[in-house]
């Protein structure tokens, strides 16, 4: 039997960075991996999609030449190798791991692991022990009765991003970060797109004006959406994929070569052996304290299997967390009010804090700016005027209680506002920090501006 002071359960981007720290403090650490180190992220979601969908942005690049004053003929796209593309640089990161595990003399347990009582873990068939254990294994694409996933007609988005052949027609089933992204990046590869989301708006938990700008910016490009609507069944018997949509006006059936299900995850719980060790379960997620111990002393949970937001950067940060706690450093709780959310498609969407709505709802007395990128010469010299960005701020003390962002790198610009809100900053302060111009940047100073009636450029 191999003894270890931490053993994390899965390496993904929360796994494999709770057992660098874990290293960095002096733990003996082990991480054990079914598959690929790196887990969904690095592997099958997270990278890879940001590769297709630079792909996607480049092709648009080359289709509107014209609009930049250069001539480009014919530009064609090979499915085939954009694909190929994208999983090349999910391999490199996955390499990029295995460097870093060996670089922290990490030992990586290849196989299932399953927990055992007495701080053991089981992988197929060969125990481990440690004083420690931690449960990163992360989630999979959520199945609904209705939208069984055969995948190869019904499809998640692990065979999204890795098609034999480039569908004519798609059916996207849910609007989050997922959904969008795909819909996206078929849309503009030349694939006809129809976004089903059962809510009655698009990407539902931005910001209401967010929600609008990309259902017009996606309307614009030639995505059909649908909101209020519901795939009641799917139909694979023929050559493609028959839905059935039930609407607030009645049922409608689409037709598509395929349909992707992007309507949420599920934590990978099952079979791991929660139940033999007695950890608390709710819901899909693992129960854990603000320092992801679980009920039973020396086992821990982080990522997607808790109940915080399933982000990348969210599990990286319990993991963190987590092995400092375990170290015996002194660390606050994580501020899960304070978690940027972004999505990659175009225009991308970043958001951190309350929502308009959200702020109201709270009783706050608000001040609202918002600068579109229109009036920005950084976005218009790029030629990437859709969106704005608007900030929420307390009219009281000018705490900053919301931003949210739509346009071209906004998902490179939320950090500001992540890192103000930290640090607890005003209105005014933002204000009066000097942004540099021409930037896309420049667009949270004036819409801070606006909140304060001082806007310059609008």
């Amino acid at each position: 039997m191999s003894k270890y002071d931490i053993i994390v359960l899965g390496s993904g981007p929360g796994g494999y960075v709770t057992a660098i720290r874990a290293s960095q403090l002096g733990f003996k650490t082990a991480v054990v991996e079914k598959e690929n180190l790196g887990g969904v992220c690095l592997n099958w979601g997270c990278i890879p999609t940001k590769a297709l969908l630079k792909s996607a942005q480049v092709f648009e690049y080359l289709k509107h030449a014209e609009d930049y004053g250069l001539k480009v003929k014919d530009a064609e796209h090979d499915f085939d190798a954009v694909v190929k593309r994208s999983r090349g640089v999910a391999d490199g990161m996955s390499n990029g791991v295995k460097f870093l595990m060996k670089k922290n003399k990490i030992d990586v347990i290849e196989g299932f692991g399953k927990l055992k009582a007495g701080k053991k873990v089981d992988v197929d068939g060969k125990e481990y022990t440690a004083d420690h254990i931690i449960v990163a294994t992360g989630a999979r694409s959520r199945e609904l009765p209705s939208l069984p996933q055969d995948g190869k007609k019904v499809i998640g988005y692990r065979e999204a991003m890795s098609l034999k052949k480039q569908p004519k027609k798609m059916i996207v089933v849910g609007s989050g970060a997922i959904g969008v992204e795909f819909a996206y990046f078929y849309n503009s590869i030349g694939t006809e797109v129809t976004i089903v989301e059962f809510l009655d708006k698009i990407v539902p938990v931005e910001d209401d004006e967010v929600s609008k700008q990309l259902e017009r910016s996606f309307k614009k490009s030639g995505i059909k959406i649908m909101t209020s609507s519901e795939v009641t069944s799917v139909d694979t018997t023929g050559k493609g994929v028959k839905a059935t949509v039930k609407t607030k006006k009645g049922e409608e059936i689409l037709e598509a070569d395929i349909v992707l299900s992007a309507v949420g995850i599920k934590s990978n719980i099952e079979n791991i052996g929660l139940e033999d060790v007695g950890i608390a379960v709710d819901r899909d997620k693992i129960l854990v304290n603000d320092f992801y111990q679980t009920n039973i002393p020396g086992y821990y949970a982080i990522g997607d299997v808790t109940p915080g937001q399933a982000l990348a950067h969210v599990a990286s940060a319990e993991g963190i967390l987590c092995v400092e706690k375990i170290a015996g450093q002194h660390v606050e709780a994580l501020d899960y009010g304070n978690i940027p959310g972004c999505t990659y498609c175009s225009p991308e969407i970043a958001s951190v804090g309350l929502t308009e709505a959200q702020a109201k709802a709270q009783g706050y007395e608000i001040k609202i700016g918002k600068f579109p990128f229109s009036a920005s010469g950084k976005a218009s010299a790029s030629g990437a005027k859709d969106g704005f960005v608007k900030v929420i701020f307390d009219a009281k003390y000018g705490e900053w209680l919301g931003c949210h962002m739509i346009g071209a790198g906004v998902t490179d610009m939320i950090a500001e506002a992540v890192l103000g809100r930290k640090l607890e900053t005003t209105g005014h302060e933002v204000l009066k920090a000097v942004h540099p111009h021409p930037t896309m940047s420049e667009a949270v100073m004036e819409a801070t501006a606006a909140a304060y009636d001082e806007v310059i450029h609008l």
